[in-house]
């Protein structure tokens, strides 16, 4: 849109006109009056006086001539109306400026189907704007209101056309209002993406600076980092695209880029920068690891003496269970000892990840053979227990299961069934238990295990009963 505004109008100061002059009908001489003498004076006084009012008329922006009556006033009215149909052209370009800037702000940020809808509308508005302007311009062109022969009813007309394009540009005004109103969600949103970029591509890069000194300074010390280099490395793409803006892969690519740069880099700085203290951890483990490994080879050695004791003593129910763990417990250690070996060769290559691993490998190795040389000893020891005093575990499930019956009684005067009936079975479990010790050679881990089971489905009882009356607790 480029019509611009016309100069208001400013008439000249009128001009006298006189029907006659010094000569009468025919150009015959006539004896000149005082009156003629003044009108004569008048007319050579006309031009000086024209030539005074010449700059003041200029100065009032318009060069055209005076005319009274009814046309001069519909041509004031006329230009009026251009006046008023100029500033609503102007305001309505200006919007549409500005709202082509939001919707160039969410289609940068945003793709989704809001957004192109937004576009479209947009798109559809730019139409009706173009059909408003160009009847406003064909009625600025249609009507030159500085004519000096401008009639009255062409100046009329010229108002009519001028109002009725100022009132279309007024109404698609409106429009663009309502819709830029309704942009207010995308555009808030795009701008708090846009907002975000600038700070998240400078984290980015001060993230990448910061693993890169980190690294550095390790390399000083005199370690390797040789897999935090390699992953530094892969973030340089990263960045060259984040150099390249979000002109070229969109805002939300490139804010997705920048926070993966930016997390990237700074676990390889943390990393880098725990490398000192991880070799040292390192170092650590695997002193404390083969020092673990001796005792327990120490250890494995009392096992055969245990099991030469249980098969003495007690049933091969009591202890064929046990029979393979010295072959494991030094297999264990066997491969413990290897395990060591390879991740003191991974710490003295710095391969940090593959030392990792393999210690925990040897601490499972180690664990295993703890829990399978305590088990051949505590079996021994329970046995002995068992076997010298068994009334002290048969005390012992017996007051766990009156505690439960007592319980269950609480408050009523006959047990509900569903606590009433395993706490039956339990007390009928420990009588055939009791009644396995009698014989010769009797099983004392299964009258071990026997009793642990029926404690523990006391307990599930005595659970069970204490939710269902809500108090948790004793």
């Amino acid at each position: 849109m480029t019509a611009t505004p016309s100069q208001p109008y400013t008439p000249f100061a009128p001009r006298a006109h006189r029907p006659g002059g010094p000569l009468g009908p025919g150009g015959r001489s006539r004896r000149i009056s005082s009156g003629a003498v003044r009108d004569v004076l008048t007319l050579v006084a006309l031009p000086l006086v024209a030539a005074l009012a010449l700059p003041a008329a200029f100065a009032g922006g318009g060069t055209r001539r005076w005319f009274g009556g009814r046309a001069e006033g519909q041509r004031a009215e006329a230009q009026a109306a251009k006046d008023a149909a100029a500033a609503a052209f102007y305001e309505l370009d200006t919007a549409q400026r500005d709202l082509r800037i939001s919707i160039e702000t969410i289609t940068a940020v945003d793709d989704s189907p809001a957004a192109r809808r937004a576009v479209s509308d947009f798109e559809t508005l730019g139409r009706r704007i173009d059909e408003a302007s160009h009847q406003y311009i064909e009625a600025v062109d249609a009507h030159d209101l500085d004519r000096v022969d401008l009639e009255a009813a062409t100046a009329s007309r010229a108002r009519a056309e001028l109002t009725a394009a100022r009132d279309e540009l007024g109404r698609v005004k409106q429009e663009l209002d309502r819709f830029e109103q309704g942009l207010g969600p995308l555009l808030g949103k795009a701008e708090t993406q846009l907002a975000r970029l600038a700070p998240a591509v400078e984290r980015a890069r001060q993230a990448l600076l910061a693993a890169s000194n980190a690294l550095d300074a390790v390399r000083e010390s005199g370690l390797k980092a040789d897999d935090l280099a390699a992953r530094l490395a892969a973030l340089a793409p990263e960045l060259t695209k984040l150099n390249q803006g979000a002109g070229q892969h969109g805002v939300p690519g490139t804010l997705e880029r920048a926070e993966r740069v930016a997390r990237n880099a700074e676990a390889v700085r943390a990393e880098a920068e725990r490398l000192p203290e991880r070799a040292a951890e390192i170092d650590h483990r695997l002193v404390s690891l083969r020092t673990r490994a001796q005792a327990l080879t120490t250890r494995a050695g009392q096992v055969d003496p245990m099991l030469s004791e249980l098969r003495r003593r007690f049933s091969a129910a009591c202890w064929q269970d046990l029979q393979h763990v010295p072959e494991h417990t030094a297999e264990n250690v066997r491969q413990a000892e290897l395990k060591l070996k390879e991740a003191q060769a991974a710490r003295d290559a710095q391969r940090w990840p593959d030392a990792t691993s393999l210690l925990s490998t040897v601490r499972a190795l180690l664990n295993n053979t703890d829990e399978a040389v305590s088990a051949a000893g505590d079996r021994l020891r329970r046995l002995n227990a068992v076997a010298k005093d068994p009334q002290q575990e048969i005390d012992r499930t017996r007051f766990a299961i009156r505690d439960a019956q007592r319980l269950a009684m609480a408050g009523r005067n006959t047990p509900d069934p569903r606590h009433a009936r395993p706490l039956d079975d339990s007390v009928a479990r420990l009588d055939r238990a009791i009644g396995t010790l009698e014989g010769r050679h009797p099983d004392y881990w299964h009258f071990l295990t026997e009793l642990e089971a029926v404690r523990q489905s006391v307990a599930r009882v005595v659970s069970q009963i204490r939710e269902e009356r809500g108090t948790g607790g004793p």
